[in-house]
């Protein structure tokens, strides 16, 4: 596998990101315009197209949302439990869940000071992951 690092630990799938998102937004878009100029009789099925185009925006929407929540979850229980077996502490209550998912690609000899310094300089996700100096990659991330 390719080393991972900040400038290249972004995942974007092609087909979902932007295929799957054009495609619905052209739908969208096509659709109220295929409203607009419809004749009386195509109303009501011109109208159905509407409904299942904002139908699909949102369980596009919603699909994204639900999954990256339960991830940020699970991110949050292994870097509480990493920290308590690094340090035999609690995880500071004042990270917020974007600094905590950067912390994760800290190694574990830079994370317990890295996570103080997150708190004491309210440091950024961006800011957390440009300071790691020994990249620990995640491969098995959706």
């Amino acid at each position: 596998m390719k080393e991972q690092n900040f400038r290249n630990h972004t995942r974007y799938v092609f087909g979902y990101h932007v295929v799957s998102f054009a495609a619905i937004l052209a739908l969208l878009i096509g659709s109220f315009i295929n409203l607009s100029h419809s004749a009386k009789e195509n109303l009501y099925s011109a109208s159905l197209i509407c409904l299942i185009a904002v139908i699909l925006v949102l369980v596009f929407w919603y699909m994204r949302s639900f999954a990256l929540r339960v991830q940020d979850r699970a991110i949050r229980a292994e870097e509480k439990l990493r920290y308590y077996i690094l340090t035999g502490k609690s995880l500071p209550a004042e990270l917020r869940m974007g600094q905590i998912i950067a912390l994760r690609f800290a190694s574990d000899e830079e994370f317990p000071d890295l996570t103080q310094r997150a708190v004491a300089e309210k440091l950024s996700g961006n800011d957390i992951k440009q300071a790691i100096r020994n990249w620990r990659p995640d491969f098995h991330r959706a």
